[in-house]
């Protein structure tokens, strides 16, 4: 009968003469390697959109409003210069007004009290019709 023998950690001596066994660095590898992998999946890489916005100047605030549009954003509608409308007639309303005079600023207002999320959208649907000069002004 042959015996094989089964492979024995390897061994070192230290300085009192006691064998310790080598630290094998494979689970270790294997670890990083799972938590690696775990930490790619759970990422999350969203393409996050700023809104670039300008305010008028303190000292030229009378002539920066001169000629632009006011966009009142109030909890339940919209207002352009004073008459309310739908998300849709604003649109189509700036459009027209772009049309003439693409140079035009349009002033947004949110009133108090407005989500945040109801003024980005208003901000995104003027963009999309392109108005390039938008200002977001203080409530009163």
């Amino acid at each position: 009968m042959v015996r094989t023998a089964c492979p024995q950690p390897r061994r070192l001596a230290d300085r009192s003469g006691r064998r310790r066994a080598l630290v094998s660095l494979t689970p270790l590898i294997d670890v990083v390697f799972i938590l690696l992998v775990f930490f790619m999946l759970a990422s999350s890489f969203l393409d996050w959109r700023a809104i670039d916005l300008s305010t008028p100047a303190g000292t030229s605030a009378g002539a920066a409003m001169e000629g632009a549009l006011l966009v009142e954003v109030l909890p339940a509608r919209l207002r352009l210069s004073g008459e309310v409308l739908s998300i849709e007639t604003l649109a189509t309303r700036v459009t027209a007004q772009l049309r003439e005079r693409p140079d035009r600023r349009v002033l947004v207002r949110p009133a108090e009290g407005v989500a945040l999320q109801r003024v980005v959208q208003i901000l995104d649907r003027l963009a999309a019709v392109g108005a390039t000069d938008v200002s977001l002004i203080r409530a009163r």
